[in-house]
């Protein structure tokens, strides 16, 4: 079921409320909002809430035998630009949680972990884009026409479904494989660093086998980051 509000604070929010009030939240459910009034990305930054665009929460439960939940990104972001590359073919995956159209972000994922539960926000550039000064961003109406809001939602939701199927039931390996074949090439100049941090810059070099990103530093060395803020690194720099 896809349940739709004119407006809301934070769909991730209302659905982390209602768990936490008693009400048992069915996996596979959407809460989608047509305006956001405190949506979050990561670091709790403003969440663009353009009308038009999709702004969306599910919930996975966790379940005796499930991979470990961080993997959990590598999935979704699967199932979102699977849906995305229907309009936009070229769009791409950057670790961990964003979909790209070249450098500039089309789409992103935000996972919050609440008790046996992993809340999983999903925000789509459909028909607009915010203007972020240290960053490009893009919308799928930039490369063709936008789909309506309800019928992506519902495109969505479907291919949520399989792939969370397929990462109970194949496991972590498929998924890694699946979203290199769906990410920017190896060898990519990347920048990692939370915001204030120096960035540690290197290239990308794949996933380990639980999913962490494969950074080769400038000595040879790899490092594999479990969490952190990651960019397309400036070449000149």
């Amino acid at each position: 079921m896809i349940q739709f509000v004119t407006e809301t604070g934070s769909t991730n929010a209302d659905l982390a409320a209602r768990q936490r009030a008693g009400e048992f939240l069915v996996e596979g459910d959407w809460l989608v909002a047509d305006r956001q009034t405190a949506g979050r990305g990561r670091h709790g930054r403003e969440w663009f809430d353009g009308l038009g665009n999709f702004m969306g929460s599910t919930l996975v439960h966790a379940r005796p035998g499930d991979p470990a939940f961080p993997s959990l990104a590598l999935a979704a972001g699967l199932a979102l630009q699977q849906v995305i590359a229907v309009h936009v073919p070229a769009a791409l995956l950057k670790w961990p949680n964003d979909v790209m159209a070249g450098t500039a972000k089309l789409a992103g994922i935000l996972l919050e972990r609440q008790g046996d539960a992993v809340l999983v926000g999903i925000g789509v550039n459909l028909v607009s884009a915010p203007q972020i000064p240290d960053r490009l961003t893009a919308a799928l109406a930039d490369f063709a026409t936008a789909p309506d809001r309800d019928t992506f939602a519902a495109s969505l939701a479907r291919q949520f479904d399989i792939e969370i199927e397929r990462w109970r039931n194949f496991g972590i390996a498929p998924i890694v494989a699946r979203w290199l074949a769906a990410a920017h090439p190896q060898g990519t100049l990347l920048s990692v660093g939370e915001p204030g941090e120096e960035p540690l810059n290197g290239v990308f070099a794949g996933l380990t086998d639980d999913g962490a990103l494969l950074l080769r530093l400038a000595d040879g060395g790899t490092r594999a980051i479990h969490a952190g803020e990651v960019r397309f690194a400036d070449p000149d720099r």
